[in-house]
């Protein structure tokens, strides 16, 4: 099963919910060329506020990625998982697993909001994409429309 995911993780607080940093964070990218990474390892992307929503790129090890891959008779199915279940939005009803064809692939986002422990700093949040591709994929395929595209954002306010 050759498959290439792609982990994009965008982060914020609620200084970049309105004006010109929240225009610079709407401006990020979901989806950027794929490097080389070993087999059965994923690479993540990740931008918060901090750094100006600047890319940083990383590799890890599928395992510790938030999805469940499954070769189920030359398709792949794909489920992406709701990690941190203290987060918000709630989701009571979650769209079923997407089986992709080789030569196919899934944008799958989500999205969080979190408080501090203790309810003393402000909210922080979570753009989570993730773009797995079943088969032999070109370099630039994550910038294109992917094939399936599961949007599974909720309000955060």
């Amino acid at each position: 099963m050759e498959i290439t995911v792609q982990w994009v993780r965008t982060s914020w607080t609620k200084r970049s919910r309105g004006g010109e940093a929240a225009a610079l964070r709407n401006a990020a990218l979901t989806g950027f060329p794929v490097s080389l990474v070993p087999p059965s390892f994923a690479q993540v992307i990740e931008m918060s506020e901090c750094d100006g929503f600047h890319p940083r790129v990383s590799e890890r090890d599928l395992r510790e990625v938030g999805l469940s891959l499954r070769d189920e008779g030359g398709r792949l199915r794909v489920l992406a998982r709701v990690e941190p279940m203290f987060g918000l939005p709630p989701r009571p009803r979650r769209p079923p697993a997407v089986r992709l064809r080789p030569g196919q692939w899934v944008r799958w986002q989500l999205n969080y909001r979190f408080s501090s422990a203790a309810g003393m700093k402000d909210w922080s949040y979570w753009l989570d994409t993730f773009n797995v591709a079943y088969g032999p994929v070109a370099a630039n395929v994550f910038v294109s429309e992917p094939t399936v595209l599961v949007d599974e954002c909720g309000p955060v306010r």
